[in-house]
Formats: structure tokens, sequence, C-alpha cells
């Protein structure tokens, strides 16, 4: 009987040993990057842009890549670049007079991400633009594909212009499923209280207009409660 607890004993302490040893030799996944170039809301007065990030970190010294994605929209679906690069920076010629928006993702030889970067927009100037339509509406709250409690729910969202002197409003749009409706085009507040029911999907979007007229067409986000 003592020889048979001790054989027990034995096998749950290598269980263990070898437990802990699968726990400390899993792969870490490299830091997240910091974008560094170009700045947020920057108007770039050239259109060849050396776009730069910071290394990302990673415990076991693995080799580390880099994908940037550019794209003409903040949901990154327009994409106009999409590399994977060593080093951390990256020369790219694009369009004048247009918006843009860049995230960077370092992952190791394990294709192991730890999470993505934040999403930076710029402008690159146009010939003879004076005034610049305002970036499209970061949406903050609640999260796209996210889940909220019933009751009311506040709508959240920031917004940003190159011509910093422009008044801003904001038209939102909000509905079950994909059905949006327009329910104020005169906000001048960047959040909006709704109210919503247990079990079904809703979907909201923000347009952002200037005080010359000049307007940017919202992502859009959807969230279900529960």
């Amino acid at each position: 009987m003592r020889k048979a607890i001790i054989i027990l004993n034995l096998c749950t302490i290598c269980f263990l040993a070898v437990s802990c040893s699968s726990k400390d030799d899993e792969n870490k996944a490299p830091s997240i990057v910091q974008l560094e170039y170009p700045t947020k809301d920057l108007l770039c007065i050239d259109h060849t842009i050396s776009f730069n990030w910071s290394d990302a970190i990673d415990l076991e010294n693995d080799a580390i890549e880099y994908t940037i994605i550019i794209a003409k929209d903040r949901q990154l679906i327009d994409v106009v670049e999409n590399r994977t690069v060593s080093a951390s920076e990256l020369t790219v010629t694009l369009e004048k007079s247009v918006a843009y928006y860049w995230q960077v993702n370092a992952i190791d030889v394990d294709n192991n991400q730890e999470s993505n970067s934040e999403i930076f927009s710029f402008y690159t100037k146009g010939d003879g633009v004076t005034n610049y339509a305002p970036f499209m509406a970061d949406l903050q709250s609640p999260e796209n594909n996210g889940n909220v409690t019933e009751g009311t729910v506040d709508l959240v969202w920031e917004a940003s212009d190159i011509n910093t002197a422009d008044t801003l409003t904001y038209e939102l749009f909000f509905g079950e499923d994909a059905t949006l409706i327009s329910i104020d085009n005169t906000l001048t507040v960047k959040s909006y209280s709704v109210s919503v029911v247990s079990g079904k999907t809703y979907s909201w979007q923000v347009n952002v207009t200037d005080n010359v007229g000049a307007k940017s067409i919202g992502q859009i986000f959807t969230f279900t409660v529960d």
C-alpha cells in the first residue's frame, strides 16, 4: 500500500512538472507597437511618407515581422497597402488630398500576435486645397460586435478635423439589425443615449460634417443586447 502511495505521488509530481514546464515553454507574443509617424490627425505636406513605429519586444528574442495596413477607411477595409516587413519603417507614395488610416501589428516566427496597434488617421496635402473633410468618426462605445445590458446605452464617438477652427456637427443613424434610421443630423455633442431591448441586435453610424459642408461617411458598428 505504501509503495502504491509513493508511486502515485511520484506520478502526480511528474504530471505537475510537465504541466508547469509546458506553461513556461509557451511562446509569448511580441509586444504591441506604438505608431510614431505619421502622428494622429496629421496633415502630411508630402504624399511620399516614411511610416515609423516602435520596435516590438519579444521575451524569447524571436525574429519579428511587422504587418502594416494603410486604408481609406477607419475599419481598414478599403486597403491601399498591406505589407509585411522586418524593419520598423516603410516608405509609401500615396494619393494627394486623401484621408488615410493606418495600423501596424507585430508577429513572431510562430505567428503569435499580442493585439492590434491603435489606428491613426492622417491627410495627404492636396494642391490648392484649403478645406479638408473631417476624419471619419471613431466609434468608441459600444464596441463593434460587443454585448450590452438591456436598458439605456450611451453611444459614444470621437471626431477630429485637420482644419481645427471648423465647427463639427454629427448625424446619428440607429436601428435594429441592419436597418438604420436617422435619429438627429444636428448633434454637436459626441454621445447619445438610446433604449435597447434584450435579445435584439442594433446597428449605428455617425457621419461628420464641418461648417463648410464637407462630410465624412462613418463606419457601421453593431452590438447585441443580453
